[in-house]
């Protein structure tokens, strides 16, 4: 059954993606065929992860792994929390201490599931501005992307730029404007040894792309 909705769920995604938002690809060749990878976008939509699954084929979608909030997708609805770890197979981020007074649970948690991934070789999918910013803008990344780069550097990094998603579907909203979207993928990238040169250089790969479409 999981997997008759999950054929159903990603066909109507891609169809989705072509019909209504016209989507544009830059440079697809770019982006893995197989694992281990680690794909990296702006966010401003829930369309965001949508459209990053459709550019794979079915046969793929099983190593495609998103990191998603916890408390969004596991924690409101039951219905949203059984799709979110049955058809999406995200990876649940916390943004809440819990039992933790300085959040470190969470963290062990999350880099754990994601070292799990990554030795399964799937592929990630991660926002590292952490939630959704304003459309068409890139929000300062946070240091959860360095901590993967620096314990997996043989894992290849690939910067995206996604234009449009903001504004078909914005932030509160829940009907899809048609409007024409792009994607524009870079060449991957590593860790390269020093936390904030890795953030910056990883800032403007994504900031160039945005300057490509």
């Amino acid at each position: 059954m999981k997997q008759i909705i999950s054929v159903i769920f990603f066909l109507t995604t891609k169809i989705i993606v072509l019909v209504l938002l016209g989507l544009r690809i830059q440079h697809r060749e770019r982006l893995p065929t197989t694992g281990p990878a680690i794909l990296v976008a702006n966010h401003n939509s829930h369309l965001d992860t949508l459209v990053l699954l459709s550019l794979f084929p079915l046969s793929k979608v099983q190593y495609l792994r998103p990191v998603a909030n916890e408390e969004y997708f596991l924690q409101q609805n039951p219905c949203l929390a059984w799709f979110a770890r049955h058809i999406l197979h995200i990876i649940p981020v916390s943004t809440e201490s819990g039992n933790c007074r300085d959040n470190s649970c969470n963290h062990r948690n999350f880099f754990k599931n994601c070292a799990d991934a990554i030795a399964e070789n799937q592929i990630l999918i991660l926002y590292p501005e952490g939630t959704r910013g304003t459309p068409e803008s890139i929000g300062e990344f946070r240091s959860g992307i360095s901590h993967l780069a620096k314990q997996h550097p043989h894992v290849p990094i690939v910067p995206i730029f996604l234009h449009g998603l903001g504004k078909a579907l914005p932030k509160g909203d829940f009907l899809i404007v048609p409007l024409l979207c792009s994607i524009c993928i870079g060449e991957a990238m590593y860790w390269n040894g020093q936390k904030q040169t890795f953030l910056q250089q990883l800032t403007e790969r994504v900031q160039a792309l945005s300057a490509e479409r």
